[in-house]
């Protein structure tokens, strides 16, 4: 009989919760045991271990790692401000790790995750699914194989509601910048601006940000990438400027061609071999091939827990690893610091500390 492994999973009832589902990820895999779920609020801990299949319940996430020693640890809430002492308390214990993304606050708390994962070699595995969805792989063939000719841009829309501008850059970017980076590689510099109601945003207009984000500025955010290649990348989100159906995605473009990419787990791509990315009359937009999937968390979390524990098997990084997570990190402080500072700025970025911090 194989020993199966031991998973604990960290929430926190109203801060962030269980983020998108994460404590059930692992309930259902035969090669997982989930012994146990901490959360402060001990009112919530019936539900928890119900939703989760956990043997037992815990206030305290230190005290339940200490005391059960698991082999993995999930970091569900979809507060930030919690991640990196949730991360760094998991790693001393010897835990790999699945964490709800955004990854963390700063850079240089992402470097300190890293550095103490490494030294135990420490597997992470970050739920930006849609590097896991099969319609990222129909993509990668289809620039492959010349669908759209050469790759020019890569344009990164976030969902533009009431989020809109540098949240939007945070919460749902972060998702669609993980797979422009996937797509065409880490980049080398950023140009951005920040808007507020139409005025360059300014010391005055930082604030703090929802779900644990930190400093925020901007309610519209414009910026673009320098990717390998020759390819530029884009990102652009104005709050409360979309109308249904979602922009929420990537639209790659090409010399001959463009392909949509809508963010997510699942949902197939399509591609228009129009140059001039009008998907006109006589060569309109069709689905790309999909392998069939689950759409949504439903469908991913399988599939991300199976990788993360090849990848302890294999001694290899997860396909979302920690350090796909850093460079989408890299993007986001990026577009602060060159706002900022008023210039373009080289990533990897020399300061790894939140650039709106030292405005003034």
């Amino acid at each position: 009989m194989i020993e199966r492994k031991k998973v604990a999973v960290i929430g926190h009832t109203g801060r962030g919760d269980y983020g998108h589902g994460m404590d059930t990820a692992f309930r259902n895999h035969p090669a997982c045991e989930v012994v146990a779920v901490a959360d402060p609020v001990e009112a919530s801990h019936a539900a928890a271990m119900q939703r989760s299949g956990a043997a037992r319940s815990y206030r305290d996430y230190r005290q339940m790692l200490d005391r059960e020693r698991p082999e993995i640890c999930v970091i569900a809430p979809r507060w930030i401000d919690q991640h990196a002492d949730m991360a760094m308390t998991a790693a001393e214990f010897g835990c790999h790790l699945y964490m709800e993304k955004p990854f963390c606050r700063t850079l240089e708390e992402a470097d300190g995750i890293e550095r103490a994962c490494q030294m135990r070699h420490l597997k992470v595995a970050v739920a930006h699914i849609a590097h896991y969805s099969p319609a990222l792989t129909s993509v990668r063939k289809a620039l492959a194989e010349g669908a759209i000719g050469r790759l020019l841009e890569i344009e990164v829309r976030g969902k533009e509601d009431a989020r809109g501008g540098a949240e939007d850059l945070w919460v749902l970017g972060s998702h669609a910048l993980e797979l422009m980076v996937a797509l065409a590689g880490p980049p080398a510099f950023c140009q951005a601006l920040l808007l507020e109601d139409g005025q360059l945003a300014e010391p005055k207009s930082c604030r703090e940000g929802n779900e644990g984000l930190g400093l925020l500025a901007g309610n519209r955010v414009e910026a673009i990438w320098g990717l390998p290649n020759n390819v530029l990348g884009r990102f652009a989100s104005d709050k409360q400027s979309a109308k249904p159906p979602s922009r929420f995605g990537l639209r790659l473009r090409g010399t001959g061609g463009e392909i949509w990419l809508p963010s997510g787990f699942g949902i197939p791509a399509r591609l228009s071999r129009d140059p001039l990315w009008m998907g006109g009359p006589g060569d309109g937009w069709r689905e790309l091939p999909m392998a069939p999937a689950v759409a949504g968390y439903e469908g991913a979390h399988p599939v991300v827990v199976q990788d993360l524990l090849e990848s302890i098997d294999q001694d290899r990084a997860p396909i979302c690893s920690l350090r796909e997570a850093i460079w989408t990190l890299e993007c986001i402080h990026s577009v602060f610091a060159s706002h900022v500072s008023q210039s373009r700025v080289a990533l990897p970025l020399s300061d790894r500390t939140h650039p709106l911090t030292k405005w003034n």
